[in-house]
């Protein structure tokens, strides 16, 4: 899961990275307001984690036109300010939570997990299950029948992708995007190697799933 933090007190953003990476979680920084929209908006991302007192566009801003573009993934917004009036702005802005700084970071973490469980793609998502395979999260481990192999952070990522969508296509793009993160140099090579791991795996497993090539566009999975 990937995690947005657009906050500019660089001491505190890379506090939470840690803290979320700690956790499981695949966590991207931008310190001011312009770059935390761009980023935003490219759709990668389960969770944003948005303070308000931002350089070049404050977080009511961004979150404003976000939701303008129609981007609906869950906001959770950070901030020193507790004025009732700031929350209800927030709140109005189209933010999923309010969090006022210090906060626990066993609050922080309760309220990351409360937003992704409103998404109905990752509900009950401990167990996903496609064909004869089954992903459990909490041991990186994919399983068919009896057969079972432990995926690396990678694998993991890009087959919990394809199971959430299914027969969906997948473009290298979002693949890329999703896995690697917005300023990682990867390349579309990078994305066929893990498709290989990932197919050999499948192949060990002797699963009927396969993960079937749309020519020029991505994948998706597809049962035999």
């Amino acid at each position: 899961m990937r995690v947005l933090i657009v906050e500019d007190e660089v001491r505190l953003a890379s506090t939470l990275q840690d803290l979320l990476e700690l956790n499981g979680y695949t966590a991207d920084v931008c310190h001011d307001g312009e770059a935390g929209l761009d980023n935003a908006l490219s759709a990668i991302y389960d969770v944003i984690l948005l303070d308000v007192m931002l350089p070049k566009l404050d977080g009511f801003t961004v979150l404003r036109r976000l939701r303008a573009e129609g981007n609906a993934t869950p906001v959770l917004m950070l901030t020193a300010r507790s004025e009732l009036s700031d929350r209800v702005e927030g709140l109005d802005c189209g933010a999923d939570y309010y969090l006022t700084k210090p906060f626990e970071p066993k609050e922080l973490l309760a309220c990351i997990r409360a937003l992704t469980r409103r998404q109905p793609e990752l509900r009950n998502t401990d167990v996903l299950e496609y064909g004869d395979l089954k992903l459990i999260k909490n041991s990186f481990t994919l399983s068919c029948g009896d057969r079972s192999l432990r995926l690396s952070r990678k694998e993991f990522d890009m087959m919990e992708l394809l199971m959430l969508n299914r027969e969906l296509v997948i473009t290298k793009e979002n693949l890329l995007l999703k896995i690697w993160g917005y300023e990682s140099d990867a390349e579309d090579n990078n994305v066929e190697v893990y498709v290989s791991f990932l197919r050999k795996k499948l192949e060990h497993l002797h699963s009927t799933v396969k993960i079937k090539t749309i020519r020029m566009v991505g994948y998706c999975l597809e049962k035999s």
